[in-house]
């Protein structure tokens, strides 16, 4: 499985949301933004993803990393991290 893949995949199970992935082919890092986590612990987030992937997580991605942020926790994040 590719990294553009996993980020259409992604996409597809969220509203207006920012994705961006890295990967080697088999292990993986995804950091998804969108408000549909609003309201959710990072379990929930994170179970949200891999309802997204379906049945690729442990089959065609052995391993993912996900981070998960809010628009609002984004945009804090970046402005600790100084990008812009």
């Amino acid at each position: 499985m590719q990294v553009e893949e996993i980020k259409e995949k992604i996409e597809q199970g969220f509203t207006d949301c920012e994705v961006y992935v890295e990967g080697d082919g088999r292990h993986f890092q995804a950091t998804v933004v969108s408000d549909d986590f609003s309201g959710k612990n990072m379990v929930q987030q994170h179970q949200m993803v891999y309802q997204a992937l379906g049945d690729r997580v442990g089959g065609d991605i052995h391993a993912l990393s996900i981070n998960t942020y809010t628009k609002e926790e984004w945009q804090q994040q970046k402005k600790l991290k100084g990008i812009q």
